[in-house]
């Protein structure tokens, strides 16, 4: 008797195929939806503002440095408004940090006013630093990426702990380490910040999930 009838091949990628493929991903899960931790415990962004409310704890922050030159960074800043600030405006604890040097104050206000003529600022984050603790914070993240005049065209994933992710496995990079995220490159932004932002904020709720679960166990168990 031939056991692999055609019906019973059916009813088998219909039915137990994707059962079976839920079960190796719910119990993997934590292994798909981590996002590496490339640097920890940077400097916080309290230690070069004179706001000391602002912090990287229990936020997740996407970071990036103007320069000197606003002008050229004004068509970085736009794709990120565009491509990340407005898909993550409505989650919670999410911020976007621009840090630039304080003499280039006047040269923000009007970006900050060209930006926000079409998008809600509030998570929009400009931070004015001393040029030596520009660098110093940079310095902190360790990465391979080097600031020119103070700023760099790269934006930087910052976790609730103050730790730099990122990827290890980078098929566009050689040693697969992806430190920052190109904000010229609107691809890159949709495909891979966009992505990794999401997958942050997914490491968080499994985490809530799983802290909630056990909670509940031990109230069941009377713990």
């Amino acid at each position: 008797m031939n056991y692999f009838t055609k019906k019973r091949v059916v009813l088998f990628l219909l039915f137990v195929f994707p059962l079976i493929c839920f079960l190796i991903l719910s119990t993997g899960q934590n292994n798909f939806t981590k996002l590496p931790v490339l640097t920890n415990n940077l400097i916080d962004v309290s230690e070069i503002s004179d706001k000391k409310t602002l912090t990287f704890k229990e936020n997740v922050s996407v970071v990036c440095f103007l320069g000197e030159d606003i002008s050229k960074s004004k068509t970085r800043l736009l794709n990120l408004n565009e491509k990340i600030y407005k898909k993550f405006l409505d989650f919670k604890q999410f911020q976007i940090i621009a840090i630039y040097p304080k003499e280039k104050e006047a040269e923000v206000e009007k970006l900050k006013t060209e930006i926000g003529a079409f998008t809600d600022m509030q998570k929009w984050i400009f931070v004015p630093s001393e040029k030596e603790l520009i660098q110093v914070f940079f310095k902190s993240f360790s990465t391979d990426i080097i600031l020119d005049n103070y700023s760099s065209s790269k934006a930087f994933i910052i976790d609730k702990n103050g730790n730099l992710r990122g990827r290890t496995d980078d098929k566009d990079i050689a040693n697969g380490k992806l430190y920052g995220y190109n904000m010229n490159a609107v691809a890159e932004l949709k495909d891979k910040l966009k992505d990794d932002i999401n997958v942050l904020y997914y490491e968080y709720y499994a985490a809530f999930k799983d802290k909630n679960k056990n909670k509940a166990d031990r109230k069941e168990v009377g713990i």
